[in-house]
């Protein structure tokens, strides 16, 4: 089948050219020991986690592998109807649809990763040691170092530097975050935003169901939308005669702090089970910006805006609890939590991750708090049998610095997301941001080739420290997960590109 060449691909290809004759020497070089060889990669090997070898190092195997979508990832990982900046889930071979116009489920992650048997030599450990132990030992990683690397196709540990040893993971806690929410609720899950009324009164209630992409932008992108909300809650109201109502909100499905022991902070709103675009006071969907300090309240005012655009008079609205026997009057639904996953990776999206961490709470009926969902993520993990010593989950995104995870703890997470196994976990690894491509590793790897477009990667910053978590196919075509942790850094962007350059080391690295 020949697939066209999209506008993106044609754009990026003068980017790609440049990469390829940079690292032209190297293509040749590795294409000879493949042909002395004989090894036969396939399309599916090559492609294994969306990081195949050929795009970093050459412009003739990209086009083997196939081109890119405009999230930077292989098409053979998303539909088309996925590719211009939305996010799809994995293949889950579910069966639960999709809504119009949202992202939709890749058809390819499972048979992807089938491709992986263990047709190619692992590294050994003693090879692996000497490329890494080099790298690791940078002054730039401070104090405290600790790293594995795992073989995907076995599970067998290659290389261990303190990987028991539990330490602060940063954002690398996502990956939990999304393994313990996915194994909970699944990956079809979505999640519902509702309006009802108390009947016989003319009370309307706005519940929030804890969606934390809910938005109120004329462009939705694919998620659930209060515009759409607004439309379908005025025509159900002017079925019954009423076109002046009292509006009320209900955010009650979260307890405990809304507030994250950080305090106000740029990089997430205050934890609430009602918000509109994550509470931001911009027109940004990512990254840090300013919030609104009540999102329940601000998303109410913005809903009543849009009722009286729609000719539905409303009252200043007050929270208020939802009576019990309400008439529900219109429902808005989430894209499937796939999505909602690989969009938390992608952009280490904190607000997702917190709200992702009390659904887990929910599904366990543990406290929607910081605490309970720690004690969920902890137990949900357990039940999948994860190494869990010394693991502790302060909360859902990784701001917190009491959170603390082993390398060997994410590792096993990475080589279950990526089993056939467990194909509910998959958007874990369709969700990692591409190195030089996608997400929080969009600007990085320019100072290290081997690993652009090859390594797939969580990042964790905090001040001080530093980490590198996800999966990258070295030269011989095998998969790969590793796991970086670094404290007491003093220098971010130094301890980055040494982190950048071990990840790449692996991609580089044919060590047999």
């Amino acid at each position: 089948m020949v697939v066209p060449e999209p506008r993106v691909w044609r754009a990026a290809r003068p980017h790609v050219a440049r990469i390829a004759r940079a690292a032209k020497p190297r293509v040749v070089r590795v294409t000879r020991a493949v042909a002395t060889r004989s090894m036969k990669l396939t399309t599916l090997q090559l492609t294994a986690g969306a990081a195949a070898f050929g795009l970093a190092l050459s412009a003739g195997a990209v086009a083997v592998a196939g081109p890119w979508d405009s999230s930077g990832q292989r098409t053979a990982e998303r539909e088309w109807a996925a590719s211009r900046h939305r996010e799809g889930g994995a293949d889950h071979e579910g069966g639960s649809g999709t809504a119009q116009g949202a992202p939709k489920p890749a058809p390819s992650a499972l048979s992807v990763l089938r491709g992986l048997a263990g047709s190619v030599p692992a590294p050994t450990g003693q090879a692996l040691a000497g490329v890494l132990d080099p790298l690791l030992s940078a002054p730039s990683l401070g104090s405290g170092r600790t790293a594995a690397v795992v073989d995907v196709a076995t599970g067998k540990s290659l290389y261990d530097l303190g990987a028991d040893d539990a330490l602060t993971p940063a954002s690398t806690t996502k990956i939990a975050t999304a393994a313990a929410v996915l194994s909970a609720l699944g990956p079809d899950h979505r999640i519902e935003t509702r309006t009802v009324l108390d009947p016989g009164s003319k009370e309307v209630v706005l519940v929030g169901g804890g969606d934390p992409t809910l938005t109120s932008r004329e462009d939705a992108k694919g998620y659930a939308s209060l515009r759409t909300l607004a439309d379908r809650t005025a025509a159900a109201l002017k079925k019954r005669g009423l076109d002046e109502v009292t509006l009320t909100y209900d955010a009650s499905l979260y307890t405990g702090p809304a507030l994250h022991p950080i305090g106000p902070n740029t990089n997430l709103a205050p934890v609430s089970a009602l918000m509109a675009d994550e509470a931001r006071l911009d027109d940004s969907s990512s990254g840090p910006a300013d919030r609104a300090t009540d999102p329940a309240a601000d998303a109410a005012r913005t809903f009543a805006d849009l009722l009286a655009d729609r000719g539905v008079r409303t009252k200043a609205p007050a929270s208020a609890k939802s009576p019990k026997k309400a008439d529900r009057l219109a429902t808005v639904s989430s894209p499937p939590l796939s999505t909602l996953v690989e969009r938390m990776l992608t952009n280490s999206d904190n607000d997702i991750a917190e709200a992702l961490a009390r659904h887990t709470a929910l599904a366990a009926g543990e406290p929607a708090s910081f605490e309970g969902a720690g004690t969920a993520i902890h137990g949900e993990l357990g039940e999948l049998g994860l190494p869990l010593t010394g693991a502790r989950f302060a909360d859902g995104s990784g701001l917190n610095r009491d959170d603390r995870l082993t390398a060997a703890l994410l590792t096993a997470l990475l080589a279950k997301a990526a089993s056939p196994a467990h194909p509910e976990l998959r958007p874990i690894v369709t969700g990692l941001p591409v190195a030089g491509f996608t997400g929080t590793l969009r600007h990085r790897y320019a100072d290290h080739l081997s690993g652009t477009g090859v390594v797939r990667a969580k990042t964790g910053t905090l001040t001080g420290v530093n980490t590198l978590a996800g999966t990258v196919v070295d030269t011989d075509g095998r998969l790969l997960a590793f796991a970086f942790l670094a404290t007491d850094t003093t220098d971010p962007t130094s301890a980055q590109k040494a982190l950048d350059g071990t990840a790449s080391a692996l991609a580089a690295c044919g060590c047999r």
